[in-house]
């Protein structure tokens, strides 16, 4: 059980990180160049602009504390936000930090009420294990929807690798059918109906609204969302709009992104072939104890 000089040492380290905290809001500080710059940089305007239309569109509770969290918390105080993933899985970046904030809360709350349980048993703890589970599992916890995002992101990034290599084939035979480029590229793009062709669908035709080239608008969207083979794409439309001959060089690009995956599949499937060997190899040593096992308990 705790003794008094723990509860003393516990107050006593709140009353210091309270006074400490009230002395750094209060105190001044010098702006952060880094941040200034990425405030006003178009991600950052982009956020700010989001933040705004995202405040009357928060329902859920995970919303609310992540606008909360957004207006009130240290920039710095997120790490390395994963923008592209999330703009990639159409995630809002305030329902990711309402996560991340939560998350956190519960692994503060967690080892407390576990050493209670315990302690209502019978088995009490030291004062030391719930309060250092609860910094660690915070930690820990509030990393965790970061690492989720990046997981979803890559086999989303695979989909649209799979998807655009048919795209591209469409855009070629759109092409040999005598399409202009951007004529090629909407027609491609209404063929499919899931959502790595709606998306390139959508970029297409907000770009014919903002009187913009659509490979320039694909550029964007590669950048935006971090897919080098849609930038490829792109440049190749790009060189089309300028009059070269484009069908080989589409169909040599679809063909490159399917070799590509065919390797990566092979790869995974090698490396699985790998883990699956050593079970198998331990079942045979396993095997080859039991039948030798009674032979030299015979012998001793």
């Amino acid at each position: 059980m705790a003794t008094g000089l723990q509860y003393a040492l516990v107050g006593g380290a709140l009353l210091g990180l309270g006074v400490a905290l009230l002395i750094w809001r209060l105190s001044p500080s010098s702006p952060d160049v880094v941040d200034v710059v990425r405030r006003y940089s178009p991600e950052g305007v982009k956020e700010r602009a989001t933040l705004r239309t995202s405040t009357v569109e928060a329902s859920s509770q995970i919303d609310r504390v992540g606008l909360w969290a957004m207006k009130r918390l240290p920039t710095n105080w997120w790490g390395k936000t994963p923008t592209k993933e999330l703009a990639l899985l159409r995630r809002p970046v305030h329902r990711h930090y309402g996560k991340k904030v939560l998350y956190a809360l519960t692994g503060l709350v967690m080892p407390p009420l576990i050493t209670y349980f315990f302690a209502v048993l019978g088995m009490p703890m030291p004062f030391i294990i719930p309060t250092g589970a609860s910094i660690v599992l915070a930690i820990v916890l509030f990393f965790a929807p970061d690492f989720d995002v990046r997981a979803d992101a890559r086999k989303a990034r695979a989909e649209f690798n799979r998807a655009l290599g048919a795209y591209t084939d469409l855009v070629a035979l759109e092409r040999l059918g005598g399409s202009g480029s951007r004529q090629a590229m909407e027609l491609a793009a209404e063929v499919g109906d899931n959502w790595v062709f709606q998306r390139i669908s959508e970029e297409l035709q907000r770009s014919r609204w903002k009187g913009e080239a659509p490979w320039d608008a694909l550029h964007a969207l590669a950048d935006e969302l971090g897919l080098p083979d849609l930038d490829d794409l792109a440049d190749i439309m790009r060189l089309s709009g300028e009059g070269s001959q484009v069908y080989g060089n589409l169909r040599a690009r679809s063909a490159s992104m399917r070799s590509a995956m065919l390797n990566d599949e092979l790869a995974r499937a090698n490396a699985i072939n790998e883990r699956m060997s050593m079970p198998m190899a331990l079942l045979g040593v396993v095997f080859m104890v039991i039948i030798i096992a009674p032979t030299l308990l015979r012998v001793v």
